[in-house]
């Protein structure tokens, strides 16, 4: 509708101070000639934007001219309350703040968008956090966030899985929380690095100051370094019969990856999955040994029996 196009137009000035017509025309998918027309209609409603010719110049609106429309439609005030329930919020520290905010803009809304944002809160409520996960305490998440605000380097002693605290210097370029995982990207010495924040025993920040590249892209970085940190987990494939109603609960296993399920006689079917180490498969399988027969590789059938031999030692 051309009155949410004219709104959305005063909403971008308003936040951004200056654009061209081309901008609009992009932004909002419509023509340059339709951009004209509805700044001669803003204008015309008494809305105070002068253009600037040449290299540089654009739309704007008079200093000081602020609206007070949020521009919010009802849709996009209910998806806000997805945010209000993120575990992220709490880890930073930031709940108490985003909730100040929120309950200012919901004074500002209509009376109708209101009950039907109460409505939806009363019936959306999400939880971050994993079944069998405790709530975790981040006590140095609050240290890596200030030196990642302060562009500061930080000294940590650092635990990889399976080794021992080593102590090391770092250039934090910022945080990622994945599910309720939280990780600091870093630079240490002249190479980038990933460090989960609940192996990092100890933190303290330097009155060092680092440059962070002006061309670093965080999401950016995250996606490419999940791409290389994928392609080197290991792979242990295993080819197994299954009855059909396990088959369908082991494809609901986010850990489980099916990478093929093929029908057999009814009631069954064949599965090739990877389970990356043999250790894991050979867990993995013993949990539903009464419905899973392991038909590759022969080594995971021997370790099975095995395992089924000490168990029935145990037991006799």
């Amino acid at each position: 509708m051309r009155a949410d196009r004219l709104l959305n137009i005063l909403l971008h000035l308003q936040a951004k101070g200056r654009t061209t017509a081309k901008e609009l025309s992009k932004k909002l998918e419509i023509s340059e000639r339709t951009v004209h027309r509805d700044m001669e209609a803003l204008s015309s409603a008494g809305i105070p934007i002068y253009a600037e010719r040449g290299i540089g110049g654009g739309w704007s609106l008079s200093e000081g001219y602020r609206t007070n429309l949020t521009g919010f439609k009802k849709e996009e005030v209910i998806s806000l309350l997805l945010v209000h329930s993120s575990r992220v919020l709490e880890d930073l520290g930031k709940k108490k703040d985003f909730d100040s905010a929120f309950v200012k803009l919901m004074a500002s809304l209509p009376p109708a968008y209101r009950k039907d944002a109460e409505t939806a809160r009363q019936r959306i409520h999400i939880d971050g956090l994993a079944w069998g996960r405790a709530i975790r305490e981040l006590p140095l998440l609050p240290i890596l966030q200030d030196a990642v605000w302060e562009e500061k380097k930080v000294k940590i002693i650092y635990e990889k899985e399976g080794g021992k605290p080593e102590p090391r210097t770092i250039e934090p370029y910022g945080l990622v929380a994945k599910d309720t995982i939280w990780y600091v990207v870093a630079k240490r010495g002249k190479e980038m690095r990933v460090y989960r924040i609940s192996r990092i025993k100890e933190a303290s920040v330097t009155t060092e100051r680092f440059e962070r590249p002006k061309k670093f892209d965080l999401s950016k970085y995250w996606e490419e370094w999940i791409k290389e940190f994928k392609s080197r987990v290991p792979k242990y494939l295993i080819k197994i019969k299954v009855t059909d109603a396990t088959a369908e609960h082991i494809k609901s296993i986010p850990y489980m990856k099916c990478l093929s399920h093929k029908p057999l006689i009814k009631g069954f079917a064949e599965m090739v999955i990877d389970m990356e180490t043999k250790e894991w498969a050979l867990g993995s399988m013993l949990q539903h040994c009464d419905s899973v027969f392991v038909l590759e590789p022969l080594e995971l059938q021997e370790a099975i029996r095995h395992k089924a031999r000490e168990i029935l030692k145990i037991y006799e």
